[in-house]
Parts: C-alpha cells; sequence; structure tokens
C-alpha cells in the first residue's frame, strides 16, 4: 500500500458510544499525519445494514472525495462489524488497513443470555440482538477478513457480572477467542478493558505501528 493512498482512516466507535469516545485515537493519528473522519452514528436506533448504508458510508463520502482512495479504518466493538458489513456490500470500497478494538467478530455470549431481556434492547438497541454467538448470527455471516487486519483485546472487566456469562478470557463484553477473526493478520492482547481501550496509549501506538507496518510489535 502506497503511503499517498494509505492516509486516510475512519474511526467508528463501538455501541451506545458516539464519536467522542474515539477523540484520543484521532488526536493521535492526526498528530502522526494521517487525515482522520471520526464518524458519528446512532448505533441505537438501527439494525447494523441500515447503520452502515445510510450513516456511515454516506459520510465517509463526506469526508474522502475521491471514490478511489483507499480508507483505512480504526474500530471499537461494533465498529468493527460495520467494517465487515461494508466490505461485503460495499466492493467499490478499497479498505486499506483496519485495527479493530475488542471486536465481537463471533458474537458475544452476553446477547445470546440478554438479547432477550426488554432491558438489553432499549440500552442497545437492534444493532446489539444481531451480535450473538450463533451460526446465523451477522457476525458469524459475515465470513473471514478480506482485508488487512489487526486485532487488539482486553483481558479486564469492571463488570464481573457481565464477565460470568462469558466462557473464558474476556473484557467484559467480549471473550478473547470471540474477537479473533478468520484471515486476520495480527490478533493482540491487552490488560485493558472493553470501554476504554481506545484511550489506552499502548494501543494507540500499537494501532499506528499496524497502519504504518501490517503489524503489531510483540
Amino acid at each position: 500500500m502506497s503511503q499517498d493512498s494509505a492516509e486516510n482512516v475512519v474511526l467508528l466507535h463501538g455501541l451506545a458510544r458516539s464519536s467522542a469516545s474515539m477523540n484520543s485515537m484521532a488526536t493521535q493519528l492526526s498528530q502522526a499525519g494521517y487525515t482522520v473522519c471520526n464518524i458519528d452514528y446512532p448505533s441505537r436506533q438501527h439494525r447494523v445494514e441500515a447503520l452502515t448504508d445510510e450513516f456511515v458510508v454516506p459520510e465517509m463520502k463526506k469526508c474522502f472525495l475521491d471514490p478511489l482512495s483507499t480508507i483505512n479504518f480504526v474500530t471499537h466493538s461494533l465498529g468493527g462489524i460495520i467494517v465487515r458489513q461494508i466490505a461485503n456490500e460495499n466492493p467499490s470500497i478499497k479498505i486499506g488497513r483496519v485495527v479493530m478494538l475488542s471486536p465481537p467478530n463471533q458474537g458475544s455470549e452476553v446477547v445470546d443470555k440478554l438479547g432477550t431481556w426488554g432491558l438489553f434492547e432499549w440500552i442497545n438497541g437492534p444493532a446489539g440482538k444481531q451480535l450473538g454467538t450463533a451460526e446465523d448470527s451477522l457476525p458469524n455471516k459475515l465470513g473471514a477478513a478480506s482485508f488487512e487486519l489487526g486485532v487488539i483485546t482486553g483481558n479486564r472487566s469492571i463488570n464481573l457480572i457481565l464477565s460470568t456469562l462469558i466462557p473464558g478470557p474476556d473484557d467484559g463484553k467480549v471473550s478473547i477467542e470471540k474477537a479473533k477473526l478468520e484471515g486476520m493478520q495480527d490478533f493482540l492482547i491487552v490488560p485493558q478493558t472493553h470501554p476504554l481501550i481506545m484511550r489506552n496509549s499502548v494501543v494507540q501506538s500499537q494501532t499506528l505501528n499496524f497502519l504504518k507496518n501490517g503489524h503489531f510489535q510483540h
């Protein structure tokens, strides 16, 4: 990937968050010379397909007017599923390198256990209910990565109740195993929690390293 086509980065926040949660990441990337598009989208109001087509893709086209430009992504949680949806449904968009932070790439057991609760849907909306671990859940239907992908996930939790619903080590929302995706180039575990991983300085420097070099520093 040539450097001149590798300078555009879209940031996508997670479920029930806003673009403000990605502000410190945006600052670090901007200071490193990237042109950053930190997109805000109504994650609690629509299914993933509508969030992608009606909000994220139109905002990307406003940020980067050149339809031939390569676009990199840094995502948190649900944002990673949206990138996979873009890759599947918008082949004209040239995806460069992608760093996903705490992505439910194979779904989350939390959704399996609580997704039918009215309170869960009120907090997380229709997109949240799509993120279970069943074979026919959206994350598991989107397939392997078709782009250069690095995944960073955490092994600390500030929600021990939710962690009891998740087999194995987790970040309070997603297990380490379920964050992995077939076809990824690199994978990194950090001592961070799901809500705060994007603000960690080590995570931000590792994100930059992947965008520049296609791998993390182990």
